[in-house]
């Protein structure tokens, strides 16, 4: 039987460890530089945090420039907004191939359409944008490998050779099993008031008003201390005008829809709408996630492999660069020893839905975990055609269950009286560098922890 995670790690579905060894515990992000993730590209480019500003030989040919954005403690889009204004172009005009933790220092790819090289050079504080080249096509996902990543762990409670013996350990289970379970991360959810998910269940429910009062009045124990009384204010009177007056200016979004709320108390669905559409789609989002990790961790707690298949599963084709190809099967009677044989060449992987309107639930045991976890939840994958905000409904899909960690490496030092571990790994696009330090930290609070 696997570890079980803390307390918040259950409330996201992560309910349990796929290793059974003792944690390090400690704490990341102490300082930005503790997080370094650095992006790479199909064609094996990276991203460096170390690249020269100086003067670079820019070459290619079309009409997309495409830079090397460098930021510290800065969330993509609000780096892309910024880059936007300072060099005067649309924001339509810029493109990006995935989002970056913003408590970090991180190094990806962009591209902007029609700007000169002289242009597009920033170099802020917080921000630096280098042009590298001219392009045909502009910067998508469709290019990205995936990142790697240099993160360390500081103020664990115990010597080296224990804090060693216990990342070995660990590192022996991960590569036994071929990965780590492919969790959605505490990013997904968000860790200061990590209700995203809960927000994103009551709008595929239909139950708006429920939704956008847990949006606005759920306090988190993490926020300051004025956000905290003001969501409280408004939870005890439901006086939105009053409370419009002493929510703090930060929370845009919240202000957003107070101020329609002011005019239209009882339009709960029309305050939603409000809020920018990726906001939307990202509270059903988050709900898929939690679902995915509970099915996820259900799996695993029953003991079933997540690097083998039974009747009833998902697998997805596996192509040459490691990434799955869209194609994907159901394990059937007829086809699984054919399967069980290109899992093991590494050609297919097990995969679990993720929950939408167009995607079936699996069969066999995964499906009896699945369908359980569902009307516990009192949803169904037909709920995430939403009627009436039809533009968040979500179609589902399929994830792969294991992910992969490639170059994996780990260094112990002892430094002003503290123990800590200087790890370097890859992972591919869409997995969380988070769900694979939790293996190693077992935290018990993760966002003391720094998650």
């Amino acid at each position: 039987m696997a570890t079980q995670a803390s307390p918040l790690d259950i409330k996201l579905g992560m309910e349990v460890y796929a290793s059974e060894t003792r944690g390090i515990g400690g704490r990341i992000r102490s300082e930005l530089e503790d997080f370094i993730v650095e992006e790479i590209l199909l064609d094996g480019s990276k991203a460096s945090v170390h690249i020269c500003m100086d003067a670079h030989q820019i070459f290619g040919r079309g009409g997309y420039l495409i830079c090397i954005l460098i930021k510290k403690g800065s969330d993509t889009l609000t780096a892309m907004e910024k880059i936007a204004r300072h060099i005067g172009v649309d924001l339509d005009r810029i493109s990006f191939a995935g989002i970056k933790d913003a408590q970090a220092l991180t190094a990806q790819y962009i591209s902007i359409g029609a700007v000169s090289p002289e242009r597009a050079k920033i170099n802020l504080e917080d921000l630096c944008l280098i042009p590298i080249r001219f392009s045909k096509e502009k910067i998508s996902t469709k290019v990205l490998l995936g990142n790697q990543f240099n993160i360390t762990v500081r103020s664990i409670p115990h010597n080296l050779a224990e804090t060693h013996e216990r990342i070995s350990e660990t590192w022996r289970e991960i590569s036994d099993l071929g990965g780590v379970p492919n969790f959605f991360g505490h990013q997904r959810f968000g860790t200061i008031r990590p209700i995203t998910h809960l927000v994103g269940r009551f709008i595929v429910k239909g139950m708006f008003e429920e939704a956008v009062m847990l949006f606005l009045s759920e306090p988190g124990k993490h926020e300051s201390s004025r956000a905290r009384e003001a969501r409280e204010y408004l939870l005890e009177t439901a006086d939105f005008r009053s409370a419009l007056k002493i929510f703090p200016r930060a929370l845009t979004y919240e202000r957003v829809m107070l101020r329609y709320l002011s005019k239209y108390p009882r339009d709960f669905l029309g305050a939603l709408r409000r809020l920018p559409l990726k906001l939307r789609r990202l509270f059903v989002q988050a709900y898929q996630s939690y679902l995915f990790n509970r099915f996820l961790s259900g799996r695993i707690k029953k003991g079933i492999s997540l690097n083998s298949v039974r009747k009833g599963d998902y697998v997805m084709k596996i192509g040459e660069k490691g990434l799955p190809t869209g194609i994907s099967a159901k394990v059937e009677k007829e086809n699984l020893r054919r399967i069980l044989s290109e899992i093991e060449k590494g050609k297919m992987a097990l995969a679990l839905p993720i929950v939408g309107f167009d995607q079936e639930l699996s069969g066999g045991i995964q499906g009896e975990i699945e369908e359980e976890i569902l009307e516990e939840e009192g949803v169904q994958p037909q709920d995430f055609k939403i009627e009436k905000m039809f533009e968040s409904s979500m179609r589902g899909g399929l994830r792969r269950a294991l992910s992969p960690v490639m170059n994996l490496s780990f260094k112990t030092e002892h430094s002003e009286n503290e123990t800590i571990v200087r790890f370097k790994f890859t992972l591919y696009k869409g997995s969380y560098a988070t769900v694979v330090l939790r293996e190693f930290m077992k935290p018990k609070d993760p966002v003391s922890s720094g998650f």
